[in-house]
């Protein structure tokens, strides 16, 4: 049998999303989510073809959920078709720029940057960890959210603190996003019909999480995320950039422990603390639409930070091929996608408001023909850890 699948499994907090496809493709055989993890509510979905299936599985945890999922591949007869484990990973550090084949050894290095992603990464090795015991003969890649931005120069990285900061504790912008970067500069290249290292690209990743990114001759050369995901834009539950003494004037105002700042930052700030609604753009667009007021600011702030960082990015190159948006909020909000285009009119953008209406389905173009080019193109991260996984696993 042809070993032409990969297994791609993204581990979150209390989730975990998976999919198996065809690297050469990138074609879904069957895709799922388990979410509410370690609750009675914990629940595995699933979809395969045209059929959707939903399994409660109270209380489980994620090596318990990965043994859901397996167990679904074993009835689909699709376990024994896969040639490896892709996971997405989200901090690499300094030390892995690239996606690299699990082993003892660098799983262990993997730990040690626990402290640096503290949210996201212990999950992540959970996951890989999960399928050393359930699955142990079959290969595993880590793919990093960071290692698309390991051609950052210094200028970009460095924050303008004590170099030995830097030196001996790594304190510097590491980015994050970077497999959907990759993805997406690959596929607007294509479209261009241009060579990837002469392309010189803008790129807003606009979900939950959002950030932005410079690319220039196919690498990236300046990014939103910095340390952490915490710093840019303006996201869905995150602040993005604050002034750094807000942190002790809130801690002696409010009495709120670093934790508690940090909180507020992560999960109650961004569209969500903003509009006092929700973090999800179309119930805040919903809102705005009756006239309430946060809701519309939350919007115009959302919108204009956007624009303000993609100007700022623009710096680092010497032209624009093509500004793109990608993720859920830039491959189907129109109405955010025309806002940021218009504070970029500086910049020569000039939305056609027809094509933005089809959200960019025309070969993504969304901008008018003597306008420079503004693109949609749907990120594929999941295509992008299948192919690594494949390619590394075939050695």
């Amino acid at each position: 049998m042809d070993h032409d699948n990969t297994l791609v499994l993204n581990c979150g907090s209390s989730s975990l999303k998976f999919a198996v496809l065809k690297a050469a493709s990138g074609h879904s055989v069957i895709q799922g989510l388990a979410e509410r993890l370690n609750s009675p509510q914990a629940s595995l979905t699933f979809t395969i073809g045209d059929q959707k299936q939903t399994l409660s599985i109270p209380d489980h945890n994620h090596q318990q959920a990965i043994a859901a999922v397996i167990e679904v591949l074993k009835q689909e007869q699709l376990l024994t078709t896969l040639c490896g484990v892709g996971h997405r990973v989200v901090h690499g550090g300094e030390a892995f720029s690239e996606s690299l084949l699990i082993t003892s050894e660098n799983l262990e290095q993997l730990t040690q940057l626990n402290q640096l992603a503290p949210l996201h990464n212990p999950v992540n090795i959970l996951g890989i960890k999960a399928i050393n015991a359930l699955l142990p003969d079959l290969p595993q890649v880590a793919v990093f959210d960071t290692a698309f931005h390991h051609s950052l120069p210094e200028a970009a990285y460095l924050y303008g603190l004590p170099y030995e900061l830097y030196q001996q504790h790594g304190v510097r912008r590491y980015g994050f996003h970077g497999t959907s970067y990759r993805y997406v500069a690959a596929e607007a290249a294509r479209r261009l019909d241009k060579k990837q290292d002469d392309c010189h690209f803008l790129i807003a990743h606009l979900g939950n999480g959002c950030s932005a990114c410079a690319v220039r001759n196919g690498k990236s050369v300046d990014t939103s995320m910095g340390f952490t995901p915490l710093e840019g834009l303006t996201m869905g539950t995150r602040s993005g950039d604050i002034d750094p003494g807000l942190m002790p004037f809130l801690s002696e105002r409010l009495n709120l422990s670093i934790q508690d700042i940090m909180d507020v930052l992560n999960k109650q700030s961004g569209l969500l603390g903003l509009s006092g609604i929700s973090n999800d753009m179309r119930e805040i667009q919903q809102a705005a639409q009756t006239g309430d007021i946060r809701a519309n600011l939350a919007i115009e702030v959302f919108a204009f930070k956007i624009a303000r960082y993609l100007g700022a990015l623009a710096v680092s190159l010497p032209k624009i091929d093509a500004l793109i948006f990608t993720g859920g909020i830039g491959e189907n909000d129109r109405l955010t996608r025309a806002m940021v285009l218009e504070h970029l009119a500086v910049l020569g953008f000039t939305i056609d408001g027809a094509l933005n209406q089809e959200n960019g389905d025309t070969q993504g173009r969304i901008t008018t023909p003597n306008s420079p080019l503004a693109l949609v193109i749907p990120t594929n991260e999941e295509w992008m850890i299948a192919q690594d996984t494949q390619l590394l696993t075939a050695k």
